[in-house]
């Protein structure tokens, strides 16, 4: 698809989804539905798709494109930039630094009896301190002088490293007289329990750590280990894989220029075409926080020039990366710069049409063949790229597991372990004076803010439908906050004299029994969705759009905070007499409401919260799946602020607590001394 068709796609998803709420609707004759006040919070305003529209139009914005290059002196510049950024201020962010520079330990174990011609060494190896991988060492019998040597990487194969069609390659390789190391991936084969779940480097994102190190230590420290072996060609490097293995090999080869011949095979597309095409959009390793701020995966692929680089992918993928829409964006931004070496050749590609589904078969794998023999074996009329049976010398998982500590490190472990001293300035001032204490509200003020990446947004509101029953008055607005739209619905019975501003976890339609307990108060209730809840939550896979908002620079946390708090705003200025509560039910809604009290002091007066997140540290301990809170591992956050002291920026104003856990209890309960600290008598547990 051409980028001027999608974004005439864009364009008419966008105007659809507009139309229907054009006109200003009076019906003022009440629904049938006997409960009034739930029919009215269960209206569509904004439609199904317009928060899909926005998130792939602020997406589309950020990625960076390739722009034409005129030189390899300016290319190399602006490779060396990417390459040097991406490790500094992506991967290697935080902690991940340390274990960067960690020295880690090899450990050859047993050696077992492979096949004619080669045998297998067990082998493990420290990724970062503690965290040991499994591999096996494919190699040769006779070895003399320096030979290839090739990093075998695999995707979402439970079977990992023992997946039949990975061992072929690898036995093949050594047949043909190279080094091949077959290496485990988290979550699959040995790593396959819930501790090593890729979502989980999300949870050392949230400490402050770049989690995707982990994944790219894994690789270059295999790179270590095999360039260590006595008869490695530091010249012949190749790293290849399936899937998620061609994601790892293209991001390991892209900024490890260590390796002289890549093949990803059907494991990625441009950021770009992840916005056309939903099937691409990647998981957490593939999506890492901010990667889109510095390079898109089409100027990774250019990096490779004048690296031996062979592009696979399936004609008709049945999971993702299909070659007819991932493929020509790769080739259209790496053919001019490999061209500029005068290297055109060392730029292929393959499309598989047998079976053309998912695979690294036979076909895939004798192209692979074919591109280490061009690049390799140069002239050597003794090599050829025709597969060697070996289908009876694949051996079963049992066979080919490598021993591992009992108390190996995993992803969940390294998580834990970085979250137990946070936050750094955990401590609030409360036996100081007055003075320090707002100094450290106002400075924390700030930090929370940069983390956050929240916007100050220009608001328009436009009433959509109105309805009366029930002695309740219903006003159905759509508010554009900057380029988004955020559903909101407005209940009033009598004459209320002041207001509040509702969150709900599950959306505003399961807010019904809190609306009408705040309109029985006295409140007008302005019932809000916000980014990824209720109304505004993308109705599929919207976790990954998430991902994605991260990747190019935004924090959904800081939208959700930054979207809440423009609606108290306009709120306040439309009632300037009335105080403005903020209440939220449930962990997710909790945090924002906390955000957005904390950088929104003039136009939210106080925070009722319902059953919220003791900690932070909690979704940490529990494990807790990224796609059921994707805001709440915003990068850094609990480096700095934990729930606790996300309630202290809120003071003077009042916190108030309901159905606390008992985490909340345990971790809250010292707010009360914080607001004596500030001459108040409160205690925000209820």
């Amino acid at each position: 698809m051409s980028r001027s068709l999608g974004s005439l796609m864009l364009a008419g998803l966008l105007m659809a989804s507009r139309l229907g709420a054009e006109v200003l609707a009076d019906d003022r004759k009440p629904p049938t539905n006997d409960d009034f006040v739930s029919k009215s919070l269960a209206r569509e305003i904004i439609g199904p798709r317009q928060t899909l529209v926005e998130t792939i139009r602020e997406c589309e914005s950020a990625i960076p494109r390739m722009h034409e290059v005129k030189s390899v002196e300016e290319w190399e510049k602006e490779a060396e930039r990417m390459r040097s950024d991406a490790l500094a201020h992506v991967i290697f962010r935080g902690e991940a630094a340390a274990w960067r520079k960690a020295k880690g330990k090899v450990e050859w174990l047993d050696t077992i009896e492979g096949g004619p011609g080669y045998r297998i060494k067990k082998v493990r190896y420290e990724a970062l301190p503690g965290l040991w991988i499994p591999g096996l060492l494919y190699e040769p019998e006779s070895l003399t002088g320096k030979v290839p040597v090739v990093l075998n990487v695999n995707g979402h194969d439970f079977k990992g490293k023992a997946a039949d069609y990975k061992q072929v390659r690898c036995i093949n390789l050594a047949k043909r007289g190279m080094l091949a190391l077959n290496i485990e991936w988290f979550g699959m084969g040995q790593f396959r329990d819930g501790n090593y779940r890729h979502d989980l480097i999300n949870h050392i994102d949230l400490c402050g750590a770049g989690g995707i190190a982990a994944h790219y230590l894994a690789m270059s420290r295999g790179l270590d280990l095999l360039l260590s072996l006595a008869h490695a060609d530091s010249e012949r490097v190749a790293v290849t894989g399936l899937s998620g293995g061609g994601w790892q090999t293209i991001f390991i080869s892209a900024f490890d220029k260590r390796v002289t011949l890549t093949n990803p095979v059907a494991g990625y597309s441009s950021f770009l075409t992840r916005t056309e095409h939903f099937s691409d959009l990647g998981d957490s390793e593939q999506t890492p926080c901010d990667l889109a701020t510095v390079t898109d995966y089409a100027h990774m692929t250019a990096m490779m020039a004048p690296r031996a680089t062979l592009l696979t992918f399936n004609a008709t993928d049945n999971c993702c990366f299909a070659a007819g829409h991932a493929l020509p964006p790769l080739l259209n931004a790496a053919a001019p710069v490999f061209r500029l070496y005068g290297q055109e050749a060392r730029l292929q590609s393959h499309v598989n049409t047998d079976p053309g589904t998912h695979n690294y078969l036979r076909d895939n794998r004798e192209a692979f063949y074919r591109m280490v023999g061009e690049t390799f074996f140069k002239g050597d009329a003794a090599y050829s790229a025709k597969e060697i049976p070996s289908d009876t010398e694949v051996k079963s998982a049992e066979i080919l597991d490598v021993e591992l500590p009992v108390d190996n490190v995993s992803l969940q472990s390294l998580a834990l372990s970085l979250s137990k001293t946070l936050p750094n300035r955990a401590e609030l001032p409360i036996t100081e004076a007055q003075g320090v204490a707002r100094t450290w509200r106002d400075e924390g003020r700030k930090r929370l803010r940069d983390l956050v990446r929240t916007r100050q947004y220009e608001t328009k509101a436009r009433a959509t439908t109105r309805a009366e029953g029930e002695g309740v008055k219903v006003t159905s607005w759509r508010i554009e906050v900057g380029e988004w739209s955020v559903p909101v619905v407005e209940l009033t019975k009598g004459e209320p004299s002041k207001s509040v501003v509702l969150l709900a976890d599950d959306g505003r339609k399961a807010s019904a029994d809190e609306a009408k307990k705040w309109l029985s108060a006295g409140y007008r209730v302005l019932a809000v969705d916000p980014f990824s809840v209720g109304e505004s939550q993308i109705a599929e896979r919207d976790y990954l759009f998430a991902l994605m908002l991260s990747a190019v620079g935004n924090r959904p946390l800081g939208l959700q905070a930054g979207q809440v708090a423009s609606i108290a705003r306009w709120a306040k200025a439309e009632r300037p007499a009335e105080p403005l509560t903020l209440a939220a039910s449930g962990p997710r809604t909790g945090v924002m409401a906390l955000v957005a009290a904390a950088l929104e002091e003039a136009a939210i007066d106080d925070v009722v919260l319902r059953a919220p997140l003791g900690s932070l540290k909690e979704l940490i301990e529990t494990k807790q799946e990224y796609r059921l809170s994707p805001e709440l591992f915003c990068f850094g956050l609990l480096e700095d602020f934990d729930v606790a002291q996300l309630a202290a920026l809120v003071v003077p104003r009042r916190v108030t607590i309901h159905q606390p856990n008992e985490r909340a209890r345990k971790e809250l309960g010292g707010l009360g001394a914080w607001y004596k600290a500030w001459g108040a008598d409160w205690e925000p547990l209820h």
